[in-house]
C-alpha cells in the first residue's frame, strides 16, 4: 500500500495571508486544495486550486481526507491544536498524518495583551459549552478565557454573571486581535452590559484579590455531601474548606442522631458543622474557629442553609467551648501539627461511645495522632486515605483533575 500524502495544517491569525510567514504562504501556494471555514478561506481570494469548506460533518471531513492523495492544505485559526478541527483531526488520522505550522492564537495573544499569564486559567467557547456549566466553572476560578458567540456576545454573558452574583471580576474584552482595528477594553462587568463590540474578540476575566466566591444557586440541597461550590469560601484560603466527597465519609461515619451534639473544630467555612447540623436537626454543632474572616464566613453560609441549631464560636482551644455540652461527636480540621494538640484537648470531653474524627493533609501529622491513640489511650484508630478526580471540561476535552489526597482519622472513646 503507498504512503499516503502528508496533510499540512497551518494556523492563520486575523489579519489572514499578510500575517503568515514566508514558509506558510509558500505551502499554501503550492496546494491543490485547501480545506477550512468559510471565513478563513475568504482570506485566499488568489488560491487558484480547489477550496474545500469545512462543515459540521468532521468525520465525513476526516474521511475525505484521508483518502484524498492530493497535496492538501488545512487551515485552522491561530493555533491549529489549541482547539477545534485540527485536533479533531490528529485524534482520528493520527499525528504522524500531518505537519503543523502554528500562528499564535487569539487567546494566547488576548493574554498577552492584558499582561497575564494564562497556564492555569479556565478556557471556554460559549459556541460549544452550555453557559450555564460555564458560569458555574467561572464562579470559582481566578482567571478565565472566553471565546464568546453570536448567541452569547460580551454583554450577555456580564449580564448572566452579574445575575447570579459573580461581580468580582475585571473585564477585558480583546477585539480583532493582530488587526490594523484591535482594541482592548477594560471595565467592570456592570460596564460591559451596556457595550457591543467585533464578533472576533476574546473576553478574559481576572479576579479580584481576596474576594470571596459567590455560592452556586441550588433549590435540591442534600442533607449532607453538597457541592463545594455552594458554600461561600476564603480566597487565598479556599482549600481549607473539606470537600464534599470527604465530608460525606467523615459524616457517614460520625452516626449521628436526630438529638446529637457535635463540635467541629477548626471549622472554617463551617461545611461539616452545618451538614452535621441538618442532620442533628432537634441537636446542636458548634462551629468553633478562632480566624475572625473564616468565623464571619461561617456565619453568613449557616444563614445560607438556614440550619438556626448551629451555634458558630470565635475564639481560640481550649476556652472556646469550656462552657460547651460536651459532645456525641468531634470532626477536627487542619492541615498542621495543631491537630494533634487539638485532639489531646478535646479527647476528655467527648462523651462515652462517642467518636472524634480527625481530617489531616500530611501523612506525618496522621502518624503523631495514631501513635498519640495507641500509645496513650490503648486505641486503635481507623484510617482512610482518600484521593479524588474530577471531572474538568476545558474547551471541548474533557479531563480528570486530581484533587490533593486526605486523610481521616476517626477514633471511638470506650464506655
Amino acid at each position: 500500500m503507498p504512503n499516503k500524502k502528508k496533510i499540512l495544517i497551518i494556523g492563520v491569525g486575523d489579519d489572514g495571508a499578510e500575517g503568515l510567514t514566508k514558509q506558510a504562504a509558500d505551502q499554501i501556494g503550492a496546494a491543490e486544495v485547501l480545506v477550512g471555514s468559510a471565513t478563513l478561506l475568504a482570506k485566499f481570494p488568489n488560491f487558484s486550486g480547489r477550496k474545500e469548506v469545512v462543515g459540521p460533518d468532521l468525520d465525513r471531513l476526516a474521511n475525505t481526507l484521508d483518502l484524498s492523495d492530493r497535496i492538501t492544505v488545512v487551515l485552522a485559526s491561530g493555533d491549529p491544536l489549541f482547539y477545534g478541527t485540527a485536533r479533531f483531526l490528529c485524534d482520528r488520522l493520527g499525528k504522524d498524518r500531518f505537519d503543523v505550522l502554528p500562528h499564535v492564537s487569539s487567546m494566547q495573544l488576548a493574554f498577552a495583551r492584558v499582561k497575564e499569564s494564562w497556564d492555569e486559567a479556565y478556557l471556554t467557547n460559549l459556541a460549544s459549552q452550555p453557559l450555564e456549566r460555564v458560569i458555574d466553572r467561572i464562579r470559582s476560578a481566578e482567571k478565565v478565557g472566553v471565546f464568546t458567540s453570536e448567541d452569547v456576545p460580551p454583554a450577555r454573558l456580564a449580564e448572566e454573571l452579574l445575575s447570579k452574583g459573580i461581580s468580582y471580576f475585571t473585564a477585558y474584552v480583546c477585539e480583532n486581535l493582530g488587526s490594523p482595528d484591535e482594541r482592548v477594553t477594560r471595565c467592570a462587568l456592570a460596564d460591559v452590559v451596556n457595550q457591543r463590540f467585533s464578533p472576533l474578540n476574546v473576553m478574559i476575566l481576572v479576579r479580584q484579590s481576596g474576594v470571596p466566591d459567590r455560592q452556586a444557586e441550588s433549590d435540591s440541597r442534600r442533607l449532607f455531601g453538597n457541592p463545594d461550590e455552594l458554600f461561600r469560601q476564603s480566597k487565598p484560603k479556599r482549600g481549607l474548606l473539606t470537600p464534599n466527597e470527604v465530608r460525606s465519609i467523615a459524616l457517614g461515619e460520625m452516626s449521628l442522631k436526630s438529638t446529637s451534639i457535635m463540635w467541629d473544630i477548626g471549622a472554617g467555612s463551617g461545611s461539616v458543622a452545618i451538614e452535621a447540623a441538618q442532620i442533628a436537626r432537634h441537636g446542636k454543632a458548634y462551629a468553633i474557629e478562632m480566624d475572625a474572616e473564616d468565623y464571619n464566613l461561617l456565619v453568613e453560609n449557616a444563614r445560607h442553609f438556614g440550619v438556626s441549631n448551629l451555634v458558630p464560636i470565635l475564639g481560640e482551644a481550649p476556652k472556646a467551648w469550656e462552657t460547651l455540652p460536651d459532645p456525641e461527636a468531634i470532626f477536627v480540621g487542619g492541615t498542621g501539627r495543631a491537630v494533634t494538640e487539638l485532639v489531646t484537648l478535646a479527647w476528655p470531653r467527648l462523651q462515652p461511645g462517642g467518636c472524634l474524627i480527625a481530617n489531616m493533609m500530611s501523612m506525618d501529622y496522621v502518624v503523631a495522632l495514631q501513635q498519640l491513640f495507641v500509645s496513650n489511650m490503648g486505641i486503635e484508630p481507623m484510617l482512610w486515605m482518600i484521593q479524588v478526580s474530577r471531572g474538568n471540561y476545558q474547551m471541548d476535552k474533557l479531563r480528570l483533575e486530581s484533587c490533593n489526597p486526605t486523610f481521616l482519622l476517626k477514633a471511638v472513646k470506650p464506655r
